[in-house]
């Protein structure tokens, strides 16, 4: 699936050097030829937390089966 810039998605694997974990909610920035993507992943409070280049087979769509849930982060990673 081709990703739209602005388009939320969702991680689908833990990236433990940016303290994300599958299921965490990005927004796509950046659209690169053939599959890569660049998602920004931001705090409640709208702080960026990460910006990662990624493949478009590490996100997906959001679903309407998907509920929203807030986590801390760990600042350990």
């Amino acid at each position: 699936m081709r990703f739209k810039e602005l388009q939320t998605v969702v991680l689908n694997r833990d990236l433990p050097e940016h303290g994300l974990r599958r299921g965490d909610l990005g927004a796509v920035v950046q659209v690169y030829e053939p599959d890569g993507l660049e998602v920004e992943f931001v705090s409640a409070s709208g702080k960026t937390e990460a910006l990662v280049t990624l493949k478009d087979a590490d996100v997906r769509a959001v679903a309407d089966g998907d509920l929203i849930a807030v986590r801390e982060l760990d600042r350990s990673a």
